[in-house]
């Protein structure tokens, strides 16, 4: 079996693998990129993404930002707590940027990423190359897959795993910490009688969180229900599934009034601690997964995979330096800040917010209104959303 050398493999072709990849690739660092699946479809899907203006920023330098169909910017968020009093309303003025974010469909983004990369001659992406053993000593990481029937070997002074964490467990001294929280959220794109313009909401229930993120004339809904009652809810037909939302949502927007294809899926905090391993970097979803409350965790992905391929260009010049100790150190503590910020951000939201506790929920939206007379504080938490936490 014949073993290729590149100085990164990446393992995981998802929309923040293909981001490292885009990058290294533009600076011509010898990488290979391995996604199990085939081409990505374009296929209705109502998975929505909210992206920072600071991800916004990241896929322009990439060359992706113009090649996405259908944009629709957010520039201020609605927060309220059902059932108590106070909100609290983060606009774009007040953070000093042009948009707060953007929400994009989940395909728009991962399929517009596989035509740059295949647009580029000089880029090792592989298709259908299903990875089956890794393999790490000090001078270089080792990775076997299969593609098309037959078996691939190949060699990295650095190996990136943006998979989702499945292959993580064969790397040592890594391990997940994992919390499910009994709650699945509900996707689906729905349209009120007011037009939306440009109001991202975030409304807290003891179920847990309700979403609606401006996409096109309408919204796109994430709509956390508890474990036991999901099943129910997506079985709903579309007017009784429209009042049981009203219900429980509002009339803030206006009346609900059609609802598009609905799925769903179970969530959980899950992080890898620690994130890096002898020649091994974990980035995205095989670093952490996060709870889609405040729409972290792509977000905190790609800065991921931006941080990482800024220590990587950094020693270009002297790539036997790739993958070493002292660069993993490195990219580890630059990271560890907005990491553990992230986190515990979105988790304490998911946590506090959904217990049942008068006292604790009176508190909570006292909390949101003085949030809402302090412009410098607004102001903080809106741009750590959109940029992150930097030591």
């Amino acid at each position: 079996m014949t073993t290729d050398r590149f100085d990164v493999v990446l393992a995981g072709g998802g929309p923040v693998g293909m981001a490292l990849a885009l990058r290294l690739h533009a600076r011509a660092i010898p990488t290979l990129l391995l996604e199990a699946q085939g081409v990505p479809e374009q296929v209705k899907d109502p998975r929505p993404l909210a992206l920072s203006y600071g991800s916004r920023l990241i896929l322009q330098r990439l060359g992706v930002w113009d090649r996405l169909s259908e944009i629709t910017p957010i520039n201020k968020i609605h927060i309220s707590n059902r059932g108590y009093f106070g909100r609290t309303v983060l606009t774009s003025q007040e953070a000093g940027v042009p948009e707060l974010g953007y929400v994009v469909n989940y395909h728009d983004l991962h399929y517009s990423m596989h035509q740059l990369l295949q647009s580029n001659r000089s880029a090792n992406y592989q298709l259908g190359a299903i990875v089956s053993k890794l393999t790490t000593t000090p001078d270089e990481a080792t990775v076997e897959y299969q593609q098309h029937g037959e078996s691939k070997c190949v060699a990295a002074r650095l190996l990136v795993l943006a998979d989702g964490g499945q292959l993580a467990a064969q790397i040592p001294n890594i391990r997940y910490h994992a919390h499910e929280y009994q709650q699945w959220a509900v996707v689906a794109n729905v349209e009120t009688t007011i037009p939306q313009s440009g109001i991202a909401y975030e409304r807290f229930t003891t179920d847990g969180p309700v979403a609606l993120l401006p996409s096109g004339t309408g919204y796109a809904l994430v709509w956390t229900v508890p474990v036991q009652s999901v099943k129910e809810i997506l079985a709903l037909n579309d007017q009784t599934f429209l009042s049981a939302l009203q219900r429980h949502f509002g009339d803030r927007p206006g009346n609900f009034i059609h609802a598009g294809k609905r799925s769903g899926f179970p969530l959980s905090l899950k992080y890898a601690v620690p994130a890096t391993a002898m020649r091994t970097a974990l980035i995205g979803n095989a670093s952490q997964t996060l709870h889609p409350v405040a729409g972290q965790g792509f977000n905190l992905g790609l800065r991921d995979a931006w941080e990482l391929s800024s220590e990587i260009s950094a020693l270009s010049a002297t790539p036997g330096k790739i993958g070493s100790q002292g660069m993993l150190h490195s990219y580890e503590q630059k990271r560890r800040l907005d990491r553990n910020a992230g986190k515990f951000f979105t988790d304490s939201l998911a946590k506090i917010f959904t217990a049942d506790f008068p006292v604790l929920q009176a508190f909570c939206g006292l909390g949101l209104s003085v949030l809402d007379c302090l412009p410098p504080a607004k102001r903080f938490v809106a741009r750590r959303m959109i940029f992150g936490a930097r030591g």
